[in-house]
């Protein structure tokens, strides 16, 4: 391949590249804020959660169920009934929802996280805070 055949071809490949993020970045759904609360380590009949997939559950039953709120939590209009958290919690136990150390940070403390939603995934990150 000429010099110049490969810079065209290098630049079609970035210029797509470009398009295919683009398009992933439209079909995000929105994103909400919330803090991953002691309340939240705890399921609503009292035991202790084991996993950050259940955790981020419990904090969106706090919110739309139980209406027991941190002060740092946004609402969404993704996770209100029961089967949409359950759902929530399936698509958080896949991988590449959260990184092993935003999963420890929940496990382990009470991190302000982000939650992206998109049609078929979640993303959930850690925010400084």
């Amino acid at each position: 391949m000429t010099g110049s055949k490969a810079i065209a071809v290098a630049g079609l490949l970035a210029v797509l590249g470009l398009n295919a993020s683009t398009v992933r970045a439209q079909d995000m759904l929105g994103s909400y804020v919330a803090r991953i609360s002691e309340r939240d380590h705890h399921a609503s009949d009292g035991y202790q959660l084991e996993s950050a997939a259940q955790m981020v559950r419990q904090d969106r039953a706090n919110w739309h169920k139980f209406r027991r709120r941190d002060s740092d939590d946004q609402g969404d209009p993704w996770f209100r009934g029961n089967d949409d958290r359950a759902q929530l919690e399936r698509m958080l136990e896949r991988g590449g929802a959260m990184s092993g150390a935003t999963r420890r940070a929940i496990v382990n403390g009470e991190p302000l996280i982000e939650v992206d939603v998109y049609p078929d995934r979640v993303r959930v990150s850690i925010l400084e805070d």
